[in-house]
């Protein structure tokens, strides 16, 4: 007997990223008319897959959103230093993270905190003995190395990191990317804060509020800041992801923000379906895939290009949904549990498409795990996978096994301090207590493969660049979806629901 017809099964998969990633859908951004065509198209594909229309409105579930976007000509950003006043260029040396929260005018004292993280577990705290009340807080992403992954990912979620910023009264945040961990170049940073910037519109009860101020700010800038405060730049970037916290000090500036805001409000969809289990004990648990469908639409040109198609983010998940769904049409299995997929909106606006799914879930019976695909980039041969979660819970054994089968390795996360884990959908669903996996395309580290993901991020990541003329290895794309089509079937037909590994962080969200 012949195996599968990867070719085939890989163009399969490419005709919906194609059409998904294609100038019809403008980039996907959030409520745009791009979006919603694309999401008309996701839940025809859907239907003709035979899944059941699991949404309030037939596939679809409605999102509302509250839009800040900044105004950026009428704003402007000043450091005073000893009585003199230092215009700073938006863009260049920094830029503004608009929300609902933001005033139009603010100045204030500035504190550098290191990482700017609270962590009571291991009584360590970035800023317990600090005078903070009422300043601005400027703090480096990541994390020193002997914290341990899971924890410092958690606490660098916006809303823990809010919850500790409000708590000891500050009113402004300065943040700052480590430049030693692959991830956006700064001008795309600065670029993409020009993009609209939403909120549930519905704010979820646990929530802490925006910060009146907050902004990023241009790592190879930091001297700016630290000038005469008997710290320099190159201290901090020495000491940046090491062991231990970083140097924690008043500095001798004050930042002047003038924000203009222009606000509105927008309407978007989550895409669900369902294929309902067979097992009449077992098929009001759920085991969701899921994969955002959003991604940034029109932004600033580069290279001539303004369209943000979103190729591999993430037209590549929503496609590998799709397929799944019709191999389990075509094969005519019907899992003990039932299914859903999902195609969440506004991952691209802080995960809000799944906040608002997990917290409302359009199904009535527990959803027992999540198998998230965000950008999973089948660039090279499927020889590793890269596992956000995989030392979390059951699931990473059971992707372990399936893997070994075909001769494929599991990995935990390259990149601890890129903090994956918290930065895609399944972490909604985390906090639910939900089991939990993201998964990705990996490689041997110090490979070729290793130098074409990291030239990925680099040259396309939330670019123009990330299109449908990009290469792509269309027999990887297929086996990777083959492998979590066998994922899913075999969460949903265990006789046991997956549970959190007993070591696990995140077994404290269990309800």
């Amino acid at each position: 007997m012949s195996g599968p017809d990867w070719d085939s099964l890989g163009r399969a998969w490419w005709s919906h990223v194609r059409v998904l990633a294609g100038d019809n859908m403008q980039g996907r951004e959030t409520g745009s008319p791009g979006y919603q065509r694309a999401a008309a198209y996701v839940a025809e594909q859907f239907q003709a897959a035979g899944l059941e229309p699991a949404g309030v409105d037939g596939y679809r579930q409605s999102v509302d959103f509250r839009v800040s976007q900044l105004d950026e000509p009428n704003s402007s950003l000043t450091l005073i230093r000893g009585g003199t006043a230092q215009p700073l260029q938006l863009r260049d040396d920094a830029q503004f993270a608009v929300s609902t929260g933001t005033v139009p005018d603010l100045e204030a004292e500035v504190v550098f905190v290191g990482y700017g993280l609270d962590v009571p577990e291991h009584q360590y705290s970035d800023l317990a003995g600090l005078d903070l009340n009422g300043k601005i807080a400027v703090y480096f992403r990541g994390g020193p190395s002997d914290l341990p992954g899971p924890i410092k990912a958690h606490y660098q979620s916006v809303e823990e990191r809010l919850r500790s910023l409000r708590k000891a009264g500050v009113v402004g945040s300065v943040m700052m990317t480590n430049p030693k961990v692959p991830d956006l170049p700064w001008p795309r940073i600065a670029t993409g804060l020009l993009l609209p910037r939403m909120e549930l519109a519905e704010a979820m009860s646990d929530s802490p509020r925006p910060l009146p101020l907050a902004m990023a700010f241009n790592p190879d800038r930091l001297e700016l800041l630290m000038a005469g405060s008997g710290h320099s730049a190159s201290e901090i970037m020495q000491g940046l992801g090491g062991p231990g916290p970083l140097p924690r000090f008043p500095l001798a500036v004050k930042i002047r923000a003038h924000v203009a805001v222009r606000r509105s409000m927008a309407r978007c969809t989550n895409v669900v379906g369902l294929l309902p289990g067979s097992d009449p004990t077992l098929r009001t648990e759920y085991v969701a895939g899921s994969a955002h469908l959003d991604h940034l639409g029109i932004g600033e040109p580069v290279n001539g290009k303004s369209l943000y198609g979103g190729a591999m983010d993430n037209a590549s998940g929503v496609a590998t949904l799709i397929q799944i769904a019709r191999m389990m049409k075509e094969s005519g299995q019907r899992p003990r549990r039932s299914m859903i997929f999902l195609a969440v909106t506004g991952e691209e606006k802080g995960l809000l498409g799944s906040e608002y799914f997990a917290t409302h879930p359009s199904v009535a019976g527990p959803i027992v795990a999540n198998l998230n695909m965000d950008m999973f980039l089948p660039l090279y041969p499927l020889k590793y996978l890269e596992i956000q979660g995989l030392g979390e819970s059951s699931l990473g054994r059971d992707i372990r096994a399936l893997g070994a089968e075909v001769g494929v390795r599991a990995d935990a996360e390259y990149e601890p301090d890129r903090v994956l884990f918290i930065r895609s959908d399944q972490y909604n669903f985390v906090k639910k207590g939900v089991p939990a996996l993201m998964l990705s395309v990996g490689y041997q580290k110090g490979s070729p493969e290793e130098e074409t993901s990291k030239a990925w991020f680099r040259d396309r990541y939330h670019a123009p660049a990330d299109d449908v003329e990009q290469p792509v290895d269309l027999v990887a794309a297929a086996q990777f979806t083959d492998l979590l089509g066998k994922l899913m079937l075999k969460v949903a037909d265990a006789q046991q629901r997956p549970t959190w590994n007993e070591d696990s962080f995140f077994r404290r969200f269990v309800r």
